[in-house]
């Protein structure tokens, strides 16, 4: 039987700390005395011993302690992502020594069927809070088993229409990423934004988030433009957005130089080698980022896009990246790999079942305890839940350099000012 399916000990002595300890912490800043109550800051883990995280080989139990199933696709296509997402909850196995948290891990083989057959197993094995899975179909089969069994679901996806009654998504969504930077660019006098998104549903739901955010910071939506992301090039699209080219190729019609463009910034949530070739087409025909601001996404939180000329003063509303920086560098010195971008979502929701269980009393997963207003601050900042299953999210604003992306908007200490 492969290692992974015996449940592990995940110690995760997450506690509620008075303000002077949250000060001292240095994974995410610290947070003021709210209104009500403080929220709880993951403490910094200490460094881990050399080499991985061990790995239990038999089934270990904690007299009292709580199990929590953590269900990742440890065989299939997405069996990499999956052990590194598991490595990530095992890397909160030497923060502390507290053992009032049994972590059990369940394979879904990546299909929604292995999915139920994991969460069934959990239930049977007496798990009181499922986090994960990590694809909409996996969620959607694990969904009503959760819910015949009472319990709640912390899952990775992004697929909103999942989320709502025992199902909470801790995935990163796009929402949250375009509210936050539209937001700063309409504080910074922009008010005219256009989109470059494909022709997806990811497209659309940007499309979607930036007129709603566009409309809160008092601007409009000037124009959108589609394009086809299987297609091998989008000069096509380029020239709709900008105006027909010249004769001579792509290129700025005379009649509607890019200085005349009707839009202050224009929302380019790509990333990897597609962010590139639009960047770079974008800049070939014309379009001056000295006066048009170019706005990304989560996507652009890529080392493989770090000193592209043609996006330097773009503006993406990511995680805190101290924090995160802190957690990537322990992480590599464990298991000797960079993680994954989403491995993050794994540590912090461990370490939130931690939380609730030092803290929720009977009932540490219920509803009312996973939507504490005040939230909860991990690697990758500050986060609640909202009533309707969705995270909300303290980014920060960053902007892309010559030297790499710099801070020009911190995330937020504390939801009072949400």
């Amino acid at each position: 039987m492969p290692r992974w399916c015996f449940p592990r000990i995940v110690s995760l002595f997450i506690a509620l700390a008075a303000l002077a300890a949250l000060a001292a912490c240095s994974f995410g800043p610290s947070v003021p005395a709210p209104v009500i109550s403080p929220q709880s800051e993951f403490p910094p883990p200490p460094p881990p011993p050399p080499g991985p995280a061990p790995v239990a080989t038999t089934p270990l139990t904690t007299p009292g302690a709580v199990k929590v199933a953590l269900l990742l696709p440890l065989s299939g296509p997405n069996a990499g992502l999956g052990k590194a997402m598991l490595d990530a909850a095992q890397l909160a196995l030497f923060t502390t020594g507290s053992d009032r948290l049994t972590l059990v891990p369940r394979d879904t083989h990546g299909t929604p069927g292995g999915a139920a057959d994991a969460a069934r197993s959990a239930v049977a094995d007496g798990a009181k809070l499922i986090l994960g899975p990590l694809l909409a179909g996996e969620v959607e089969a694990v969904k009503p088993i959760a819910e015949d069994a009472h319990l709640n679901v912390i899952a990775f996806s992004t697929a909103t229409q999942l989320a709502g009654g025992n199902v909470f998504l801790m995935g990163f969504l796009p929402h949250d990423e375009a509210v936050r930077e539209v937001s700063f660019a309409g504080q910074r006098g922009l008010k005219r934004f256009a989109a470059l998104l494909p022709n997806s549903p990811y497209g659309h739901l940007m499309a979607d988030a930036l007129r709603g955010a566009a409309e809160a910071a008092g601007g409009t939506v000037t124009q959108v433009e589609y394009f086809d992301p299987r297609a091998p090039d989008t000069a096509t699209a380029v020239q709709h957005l900008i105006g027909a080219p010249t004769p001579g190729g792509l290129g700025p019609n005379p009649a509607n130089p890019p200085a005349s463009v009707g839009f202050d910034a224009l929302l380019l949530p790509e990333g990897g080698p597609l962010l590139k070739q639009l960047a770079a087409q974008l800049k070939q025909a014309g379009v001056d980022t000295r006066q048009v601001r170019l706005l990304g996404s989560g996507l652009w939180d890529d080392p493989s896009i770090v000193g592209d000329p043609a996006l330097f003063g773009g503006w993406f509303a990511a995680s805190p990246p101290d924090a995160r920086r802190d957690f990537r560098n322990r992480y590599e010195n464990a298991y000797h790999s960079a993680p994954p971008r989403l491995a993050s979502l794994a540590f912090d929701s461990a370490a939130l079942a931690g939380v609730l269980v030092q803290n929720g009393g009977d009932r540490p997963f219920s509803r009312e305890a996973i939507l504490n207003p005040n939230g909860f601050t991990g690697v990758d900042g500050l986060f609640r839940f909202s009533d309707a299953g969705l995270v909300q999210r303290g980014l920060a604003v960053l902007q892309v350099g010559p030297e790499g992306d710099t801070v020009v908007s911190p995330a937020p200490q504390s939801f009072a000012a949400f």
